[in-house]
């Protein structure tokens, strides 16, 4: 049943070994990173996860109890702190390690926040660090390791803020194939555009030294960050942060005329946004 005066909202994202995940990730982090990044896509809404569905299709050398256990162990602990329940799914045997969550939530009856939104004059905003993952993805490709690994294989689902910002943000979205494209989705759903401060991105120390334009790389079309990405009026900016907790971060502006513009000490920057694209 669904709660009174409320909406059911449902995701589903397919994480393919090779694909989504390096193919030496701990079958901990895969069982781990399938579920947050539905609850991920959830806190996008506003919504609270109320459960999952787990179809896992995957090769005979993985169908033993090790393995199996390892995967079930970062399912249950990325579940858990949401009071989140796996209620079915599905499993076959496949060539190729495929994990396909579908996740459930609610909102409350017309508060669920979507990309079409955002209004000429709001603050675009971030909810934590951008690029740490992309840069951990090139680290551990490259056979090298990083503190920043837990940032790929862990990412942590803004549930809790995602919440607190029904009646906040007119806009929200969050970030799996970059900030640059995803932001992007949200200025064209809402038919407006936005002025991005580069300077202005929150940045783990590891990033900041580096040469800007492989730091923008990592942030603008890295992708895996799982952070949200949402836009406010500044009178609700000022008073969310009265109100809360939680820092949410202000990096640019809605603004009338189409596309997305990059500055860096207030000077437009010319770099390319070319997130994650499957085909």
């Amino acid at each position: 049943d669904i709660p009174a005066n409320s909406q059911l909202v449902s995701c589903v994202d397919v994480l393919v070994a090779g694909r989504h995940f390096p193919l030496t990730t701990s079958p901990y982090a895969i069982g781990y990173k399938a579920v947050a990044v539905n609850l991920s896509d959830l806190a996008a809404m506003g919504a609270t996860p109320y459960a999952v569905l787990l179809g896992l299709s995957l090769p005979k050398t993985l169908a033993n109890d090790a393995w199996l256990s390892e995967v079930s162990r970062g399912l249950a602990d990325s579940c858990a702190p949401f009071g989140v329940e796996l209620i079915g799914g599905d499993t076959t045997q496949s060539d190729t390690l495929t994990v396909s969550i579908t996740a459930l939530g609610f909102v409350p009856q017309g508060e669920a926040i979507s990309r079409s939104g955002a209004q000429v004059g709001d603050v675009v905003c971030v909810s934590g660090e951008i690029g740490s993952a992309s840069f951990a993805l090139q680290h551990i490709l490259n056979g090298q390791a990083t503190e920043l690994q837990p940032a790929l294989d862990l990412p942590k689902p803004q549930v809790t803020l995602g919440q607190r910002l029904r009646g906040f943000a007119h806009s929200m979205i969050d970030i799996s194939d970059g900030l640059g494209q995803d932001l992007g989705h949200i200025l064209t759903a809402s038919n407006v555009g936005a002025v991005i401060d580069l300077a202005a991105i929150p940045t783990h120390p590891l990033l900041q030294d580096l040469p800007n334009p492989k730091k923008w790389q990592y942030q603008m079309n890295g992708g895996d960050d799982y952070q949200l990405c949402f836009t406010l009026p500044k009178e609700k900016f000022d008073a969310f942060n009265q109100q809360n907790p939680h820092q949410i971060f202000a990096i640019g502006k809605i603004v009338t005329e189409k596309g997305l513009t990059l500055t860096y000490n207030q000077e437009n920057v010319a770099f390319a946004i070319q997130g994650f694209q499957h085909f």
